[in-house]
Parts: C-alpha cells; sequence; structure tokens
C-alpha cells in the first residue's frame, strides 16, 4: 500500500516567561496545568492516529511552542511514545523540538535523543546582552552558548539558531556582530526573523507609532528605518552565502544538506496535522484549526476519546474549518512556492491542477517578468533578487 505523507506539528504552550515581542499562543502554566495539557494531547494524538494513522506516513514532527523545553522530561518522553504509537513514522523523519537557553539540561537532551529527536531549534535571538534585555529574553547569551554545547556533547548533528534582526537602535554593523558571533559555532541552520511590532504585546505598546513610520519610509525614532531594515536584510543574505549557507526561503538558512524539511512541506502544501492548543492544520485541502481556549481543549480532548461521534471535522476542539476552494488552492501554490529561490515549477502546478500554469497565470506572469521581478526558466518561475525584495507586491498579483 502507497502511503500520503503526512507531517505533524505538536504545540507546546507553555513557557517561562512571555518575551516582549511575542504573540504566539503562549504563557506560563504550574506543574498541575502541564500535567493535565499533556494527558490531553495524548488523548488527541491517539484518537487522530485511530481515525486517519493508517492512511498516511509521517516524515517529518516539530515539536513548538511556546518553549517545550520547559516540560518536564517524562511529559516529553510520553507525547513522543504516544506519537511512535498512533503514527506510521518514517525511519528517517526529521523530528525538531524548540528549545530556549536554560530550560535543558544534559540529561533531558540525552532523553530527546534516546526519544528519536534528531534536530534541535535553540532560540538565541541575539548575541547581544542589551539586546537580550530588550526583547525580554530571560537567557543570556553565556546560556545560549552552554545549551549549544550540551546539544553537540549529547550528538545533535543538526542544529537549527533562531535569531532576529531590525530590533530599535539596532544597524547592519551590529547585527553583522551577532551573525559573527554564532556563526562560529557551525550552526547547520539559522532562522533570521525580521522583527514584527504585533499588535497585544508590550512592544506594540512601545513601538507602535515608530511602526507606522518605518512602514510609511518616515525617519523613526527608535526601529530602524525602513533603509536600514532592507540594508540589513541585504547583509544578512551576503554575509550568510559568503559563509556557504543556501538561502532556501526568504527568512532560512541552511548549510547543504540541512534545509528544513518540515517547513518545506509548508511551502508545498504537503498535508500536515497539528496537536494540541491552537494548531493549525492542512488535510486534503481542509484547513482548520483547534480551539486557543485552554479550559475547552482539555474538555474536548476527553470527550471526542469518550464519544467520537462528537470527534472529526467541525468538533468543539476546532475553532475554525474551512474547504479550500480551488482558486485558494491555486493562489497558495504559487504564493507559497514563490517564497523558495528554486521558485514553482510548470509540471508540479499541472499535475495539482490539471491544467497549464499559463491557462491561469500568464498574463501575471508577463507582467511580473516585464518588470524584471520573476523569470521563467527550466520549466519554473522564480523570482528575481528585485522580486523577492518586493516579495509581498509579487504575491499579490497571484491572488484571482
Amino acid at each position: 500500500m502507497a502511503y500520503k505523507n503526512l507531517e505533524l506539528y505538536v504545540h507546546i504552550p507553555f513557557c517561562m516567561k512571555k518575551c516582549d515581542y511575542c504573540d504566539f499562543l503562549s504563557f506560563s502554566a504550574d506543574e498541575r496545568t502541564q500535567r493535565d495539557y499533556v494527558a490531553a494531547l495524548c488523548k488527541e494524538i491517539e484518537y487522530y492516529g485511530k481515525q486517519i494513522g493508517h492512511l498516511y506516513e509521517v516524515s517529518t514532527v516539530f515539536l513548538g511552542g511556546g518553549t517545550p523545553s520547559w516540560l518536564d522530561t517524562e511529559y516529553m518522553e510520553a507525547i513522543m511514545a504516544t506519537l511512535k504509537k498512533a503514527f506510521r513514522i518514517r525511519e528517517d523523519a526529521e523530528i525538531t523540538v524548540e528549545c530556549n537557553p536554560g530550560t535543558v539540561t544534559l540529561q533531558k537532551l540525552v532523553a530527546y535523543k534516546n526519544a528519536g529527536i534528531n534536530r534541535l531549534s535553540i532560540g538565541c535571538q541575539s548575541a547581544d546582552a542589551q539586546e537580550l534585555k530588550l526583547l525580554g529574553r530571560v537567557h543570556t547569551f553565556e546560556q545560549f552558548l552552554k545549551t549549544y554545547e550540551l546539544a553537540r556533547t549529547v550528538g545533535f548533528q543538526n542544529i537549527n539558531v533562531d535569531l532576529i534582526s531590525c530590533l530599535p537602535h539596532q544597524t547592519a554593523e551590529k547585527f553583522l556582530k551577532t551573525l559573527q558571533t554564532v556563526l562560529r559555532l557551525k550552526p547547520e541552520h539559522l532562522s533570521v526573523y525580521t522583527l514584527i511590532i504585533e499588535e497585544g504585546t508590550p512592544f506594540y505598546e512601545r513601538y507602535k507609532f515608530d511602526d507606522v513610520r518605518q512602514q510609511a519610509g518616515m525617519q523613526t525614532e527608535e526601529l530602524p528605518t525602513e533603509d536600514e531594515a532592507y540594508r540589513i536584510y541585504k547583509m544578512t543574505q551576503a554575509y550568510l552565502t559568503e559563509n556557504g549557507y543556501e538561502q532556501y526561503e526568504t527568512s532560512n538558512y541552511a548549510k547543504p544538506g540541512f534545509a528544513c524539511r518540515h517547513n518545506i512541506g509548508y511551502w508545498r502544501r504537503e498535508n500536515y496535522l497539528g496537536l494540541g492548543l491552537g494548531a493549525a492544520s492542512l488535510l486534503e485541502n481542509i484547513r482548520y484549526s483547534n480551539t486557543r481556549d485552554l479550559y475547552q481543549y482539555l474538555t474536548d480532548c476527553y470527550q471526542i476519546t469518550q464519544d467520537p461521534d462528537k470527534a472529526g471535522y467541525g468538533n468543539n476542539l476546532h475553532e475554525s474549518v474551512s474547504e479550500l476552494s480551488r482558486k485558494e488552492q491555486m493562489e497558495e501554490f504559487m504564493f507559497l512556492g514563490l517564497r523558495m529561490p528554486e521558485g514553482v515549477y510548470r509540471s508540479d502546478f499541472e499535475k495539482a491542477f490539471a491544467m497549464p500554469m499559463d491557462v491561469i497565470y500568464r498574463d501575471v506572469i508577463e507582467e511580473l517578468k516585464e518588470q524584471e521581478l520573476l523569470i521563467s526558466k527550466e520549466g519554473r518561475v522564480t523570482l528575481t533578487d528585485k522580486g523577492r525584495d518586493l516579495s509581498n507586491y509579487c504575491m499579490a498579483k497571484f491572488l484571482l
């Protein structure tokens, strides 16, 4: 039997303290809440294993948060054991867990490795002490170094380091120092995100007016200007490329062979199942997300195991459910695929939609080619360097 490919995302919403810029679904919680959550999560995993586990083969697992490494070791072991029992996980599956410095020990990392986790994503964000304090991080750079050293000691050979650029008062020269410091460690992967001022965060209250100025191309007071933000991005791109990292997506760089397979699956619209509070899924072109209410989640995870008739798409676990129209599928196929330098292959489009790409997008492609934002070659369309700099404009063109 040929199994379909499936990616799993498991959300652990707990963290020691919410960072000032963060708008993810995360919060601190006592030990009892964590215990109850893991029990409920395992029930959800078991349920979906019974419902769809026989149809799919799992190629990647990503445990994100929050701070998954904040969980006690026994809880992480229970989650991994339940996943392995419920789903057919490939021997070569990429299994990632997000870690924050100061939340892991040698024993915890050994347990991760023994449980089958083979990739770590460590949240560093900056090598500058003042910037870490500004971000509201609860760790120092020295703690990051210790965590990284422990991971190598245990034998992890696939490590991502998260960084954030365009922080208040940051220049290209200042961010370059962080890049230089981190690259001395030779991580296999770097995710370099540009700071976004999200409504509802302490950063929004601090910098909302400066954010408006930045977006309008005006002189800012604390955030980098639009021109400086662009300079930081181009410097990052050039420096990491010079040092052997391939930019395989807008914010992600990897040494050859170490691009994150889980991320690539999102951009190629692979089926993925989100498990846990607020987790999103895309299964056979049905997109849905779990409830973000913790009490509701705990209650309904128990309910779906007691009364399967109340499970499935549209149960109380699901905050929203929508079946993507053919038009929406085409739009996503194009603007997600164009995030990657290799672009979108015409043969893949035709295979997915049983018609040539030019039937739908000929005028758009020609327009962007004339503007030198897109090129069509070797059976694929891809953005030029100029097009990637104006990616939001380009992506919008593919909305039907």
